[in-house]
């Protein structure tokens, strides 16, 4: 007895549509926070600020190169603001243009520079608020030295640590999912 046998033919599932000639694309839902979104942006725009503030308000202090740390804290947020400020125009960019930015090297680069100017700063800052207690509150000279401005200063620097520190989360979170 001839029986016919089932054949199976790979078939293709149809594309989803939404229209006649619009094809529907499944992508990754942006996590806000990471670049190329607003709220990438919105952190850098406060990472860019807080260490500015703290720049300018160190620097406009006449005597703040007599101690190491708070030269170090210039140094540190002054990179902090050029990496923040560099990154937000890119963002701008993507934003504009709608741009993703989950490019394998681009994400790496920022998750290598968020981390290396975070611990910078995080270290500054750290260092600046045990200068600052050591002339407040152990010296007591803060009749001599303006501790309010250095206080302000090490504060905008832990600020502009707390807003990057989201960032490079998010950046090596995405950099380690892939």
């Amino acid at each position: 007895m001839r029986v016919s046998r089932p054949a199976v033919h790979p078939v293709e599932a149809p594309p989803f549509t939404d229209g006649p000639n619009n094809l529907q694309r499944v992508r990754m839902k942006d996590t806000q926070g990471m670049p190329g979104t607003p709220g990438g942006l919105a952190l850098r725009f406060f990472q860019f600020a807080f260490a500015a503030v703290s720049l300018s308000v160190m620097a406009s202090t006449p005597d703040f190169q007599s101690v190491t740390a708070f030269c170090y804290l210039v140094a540190a947020v002054g990179l902090q603001s050029l990496w923040s400020l560099s990154l937000a125009v890119v963002d701008i960019y993507a934003l504009l243009v709608r741009r993703c930015l989950r490019n394998r090297q681009a994400v790496c680069l920022f998750t290598i520079g968020d981390g290396v100017t975070s611990t910078l700063t995080f270290a500054a800052a750290c260092a600046c608020a045990g200068i600052t207690v050591l002339i407040g509150n152990d010296i007591g000279s803060c009749g001599q030295n303006p501790c309010a401005r250095f206080e302000i200063s090490t504060a905008m620097a832990f600020m502009s640590w707390f807003a990057i520190s989201p960032s490079f989360l998010l950046n090596f979170w995405s950099l380690a999912s892939r």
